[in-house]
């Protein structure tokens, strides 16, 4: 009850995180990486590898531009790899980058190198835009399909579009992450943030829709049915539904009880993402992070904004309907 007790609170921190995450986007922007912008990956595998610094010391003498990376890795063999993601390299340079790279370590060899084209990266930026686009629409279809029928007070279609204010919330907050990250410390958005982003879409969705579902439920134990009086000529007989308590009680209630789940529910996912994180390797590691921010960011929003939201446009349409 204290989530609808203290709504106006939660909201407003809600706002303001919201806010602050516009800000960073907007002012830092993101680092894209080659997925998107196009350029070369090398991979590089050592029976006795060298420091990961002294290969980023090679590639920054280079002075090439569009920027570069280097995340260590383990090859198919179970051997000590480099990832080295550079522009776009002409013959010429791809062969020299390969002599220099497989001579600073012992038994070095290239095990990959793949060019990507600036078409194919706006191919996948299409790709992620339009699916993150279906998963927001199937969201919205689904909750107003399991939420017809409930009408009162507010319709099926509002729980659907709060829904989605509430995921607006859960994306921005760990894209603010990657855009600090990418900042400071040159971390690259690609494929895997992306799927990051949808796995939250998902959990996110997912925890909304358990606290929503229990307010229909308790929204049905706590309502009486009403026939409404038929004009002349109509065959259909109509309904309307009054709550035997108030709104804001109801949704109170339902939060309140499926807050234990909630909160377990993020703990465990969390302490997955926190062993992922430490133990995994150095390609999970950004996916963890942008998971555990998007976790805690859902965990948030499904206690403390889509409950309070949806009481707040409760009060609203009914003092709209009073006047």
């Amino acid at each position: 009850m204290f989530a609808i007790t203290y709504r106006k609170l939660f909201l407003r921190i809600a706002a303001t995180v919201v806010a602050i995450s516009i800000l960073l986007i907007g002012g830092l922007g993101l680092n894209l990486g080659i997925d998107f912008t196009g350029g070369s990956l090398t991979e590089v595998a050592y029976e006795t590898a060298p420091e990961k610094s002294e290969l980023e010391t090679l590639v920054a003498n280079k002075n090439w531009e569009g920027g570069y990376s280097v995340r260590e890795s383990i090859d198919d063999a179970g051997r000590s790899a480099f990832f080295i993601r550079t522009k776009d390299l002409t013959e010429t340079e791809r062969e020299a980058l390969s002599a220099e790279v497989t001579n600073i370590g012992e038994g070095g060899e290239i095990t990959r190198f793949t060019s990507i084209g600036p078409v194919i990266g706006q191919e996948l930026k299409d790709k992620a835009g339009w699916a993150i686009a279906g998963v927001v629409l199937i969201i919205v279809i689904y909750v107003a399909f399991a939420f017809a029928g409930i009408g009162t007070p507010v319709s099926s279609w509002t729980y659907g579009g709060i829904t989605i204010l509430v995921l607006i919330h859960d994306v921005l907050v760990p894209t603010a992450l990657m855009s600090v990250l990418g900042y400071f410390l040159g971390v690259e958005v690609d494929v895997l943030f992306v799927m990051a982003l949808l796995a939250v879409l998902g959990y996110s969705v997912n925890d909304t829709i358990v606290v929503f579902d229990r307010v229909r439920e308790n929204l049905i134990q706590n309502r009486t049915e009403h026939k409404k009086k038929q004009a002349a000529g109509t065959v259909r007989e109509e309904f309307e539904y009054r709550l035997t308590k108030p709104y804001e009680e109801i949704v109170g209630s339902a939060v309140q009880e499926t807050l234990a789940r909630s909160i377990n529910t993020s703990i465990t996912t969390l302490l997955a993402l926190t062993v992922l994180y430490f133990l995994g390797g150095s390609v999970t590691q950004t996916f963890a992070l942008v998971l555990f921010a998007g976790v805690l960011a859902g965990t948030y929003s499904s206690i403390c904004i889509a409950s309070p939201l949806v009481v707040s446009y409760a009060k609203w349409q009914e003092a709209k309907n009073s006047k």
